[in-house]
């Protein structure tokens, strides 16, 4: 499986490329930063964020691309950034065919590092670890990126054997021979003896 991670931002979104199965050694393919200028209008810097995603997906042609669930910050115009750039990374996978998945950051720091609440660090540490790297990814959004796709590796075949089973379970109860009610019986009025 190849997986494209995506950690979006507007000033530099970071992307990585992963390839392996759950259980076996990983291989990273590739790992950089899109970033764009502060100053520049927004409509531009969209347009770079695409236009670098693009030519990620052409070099390397992943089967999915992960990207990281915006959560609420305090910083709204943070959010706002990082949610524009992770529309451009979703909207990019999406015209071709290619699945995407949102994971929380709390999911990828557990999936790398084993608890919710690593900090950037360890997660640094660990994908350099996991991918045997000889230092780790600089800047952090680059290993982050890298963390995203570890992390969908890892959870997709779980993920994929919930949704099989909820489908069929839906098909199941959807082809389920609904009981017919039983009538009840008549009662005897009131008052009424024989």
């Amino acid at each position: 499986m190849r997986v494209l991670g995506v950690d979006p931002g507007l000033t530099r979104c970071g992307i990585g490329v992963v390839e392996g199965v759950a259980g076996r050694p990983l291989t990273m393919l590739g790992v950089g930063v899109v970033r764009t200028p502060a100053d520049a209008d927004l409509g531009h810097r969209l347009v770079a964020v695409e236009q670098g995603i693009e030519q990620w997906l052409d070099e390397h042609r992943p089967e999915f691309v992960a990207v990281e669930r915006v959560f609420s910050q305090h910083n709204v115009r943070t959010v706002m950034g990082t949610a524009q750039a992770s529309a451009v990374a979703i909207l990019c996978a999406s015209r071709r065919g290619i699945p995407v998945a949102l994971h929380t950051p709390s999911e990828v720091k557990a999936a790398v590092t084993g608890s919710g609440r690593a900090d950037k660090a360890q997660v640094g540490a660990m994908v350099t670890r996991l991918l045997r790297l000889a230092a780790p990814p600089k800047p952090a959004d680059a290993a982050d990126a890298l963390a995203l796709a570890i992390c969908h590796i890892w959870r997709a075949p779980a993920q994929n054997r919930l949704q099989q089973a909820a489908a069929q379970h839906a098909s199941r109860v959807l082809q389920a021979p609904r009981n017919p009610r039983t009538p009840k019986a008549p009662h005897a009025p009131k008052g009424h003896t024989a």
